[in-house]
């Protein structure tokens, strides 16, 4: 089974001034992050724009992901939906398409019940034989996936880990923990997380690398230098939804076009000269 730790950047979803997917700059990304030195890549998440993809869209980008990276970077699919059965049929897809793992975001809106969540995971996990990668993001699903519920679905073969935004969970076994926060994910690691899915790492790929692989490697001082480097920036990446600002931050770096899908907007210029300031301050412009 593929092994998820250390920095999964949950990559963007590169779009030209019309709204359509940008391929050119979705495969320069993934060679950017490959010879950075990610170790995933997290297709179709929130910040690749999952709410905004039509579905077959959202297959399309998954499938370009996969057939581009060519096996160079394990690849985990955003599959995660309100509905049960749209995310049995996007994970039964992904799998077909060569994923090496499923990231399944709690069904948000809905707002299920603690039973309700481990009966939708586990009718996903009954139904597509591929790793599946929990995600419980209560600030925008207005559900939390509790650690007892955690523990039940942990059990499940085919369930290998969790993204967790809020608490720290216990490993559970073999169970993966990886943060969901970037402004906390050095002090999970140093609790026991394996490693992060990044919306940092779209900027700064090659140090949220360094940092993961220096505190799973026990060099926790270099570590904590380069996560301190970075501590003040962290919160820029989150003034306005993600992805809005960092969207206009690798606009702003060439990486990409400016563009994004309504209802999410262009980043509000109140913010424009301090995130440019910072961009210069660490060199990265």
């Amino acid at each position: 089974m593929q092994v998820f730790n250390g920095s999964i950047v949950a990559i963007v979803t590169p779009m030209m001034a019309d709204g359509q997917v940008d391929y050119e700059s979705l495969e320069n990304l993934i060679d950017w992050h490959i010879a950075s030195g990610t170790n995933g890549i997290v297709s179709v998440g929130t910040t690749g724009e999952s709410s905004t993809l039509e579905i077959q869209e959202h297959l399309n980008v998954i499938k370009h992901t996969i057939d581009y990276s060519n096996s160079r970077i394990p690849i985990i699919a955003g599959t995660g939906g309100n509905s049960t059965k749209e995310a049995i049929d996007l994970t039964v897809e992904s799998k077909i398409l060569g994923a090496d793992g499923a990231l399944l975001v709690t069904p948000y809106y809905n707002k299920p019940s603690q039973v309700g969540l481990i009966k939708h995971y586990e009718a996903v996990a009954d139904a597509v034989d591929i790793p599946q990668i929990l995600y419980n993001v209560p600030t925008r699903t207005a559900c939390d996936l509790e650690v007892a519920s955690t523990s039940v679905l942990a059990n499940h073969k085919n369930i290998v880990g969790i993204k967790e935004l809020i608490k720290i969970s216990n490993n559970i076994n073999d169970f993966i923990v990886l943060s969901g926060d970037d402004p906390t994910f050095f002090d999970s690691m140093l609790a026991g997380s394996h490693g992060v899915i990044s919306v940092a790492a779209n900027i700064f790929p090659k140090e949220v690398s360094s940092i993961c692989r220096n505190v799973l490697d026990g060099n926790v001082n270099e570590a904590e230098k380069l996560n301190l480097l970075l501590s003040s920036f962290y919160d820029y990446l989150f003034v306005e939804s993600n992805p809005i600002p960092v969207k206009w931050m690798l606009a702003k770096m060439g990486k990409i076009n400016n563009a994004i899908r309504l209802p999410l907007t262009e980043l509000n210029e109140t913010y424009h000269n301090d995130i440019l300031s910072k961009l210069k301050e660490l060199e990265i412009l």
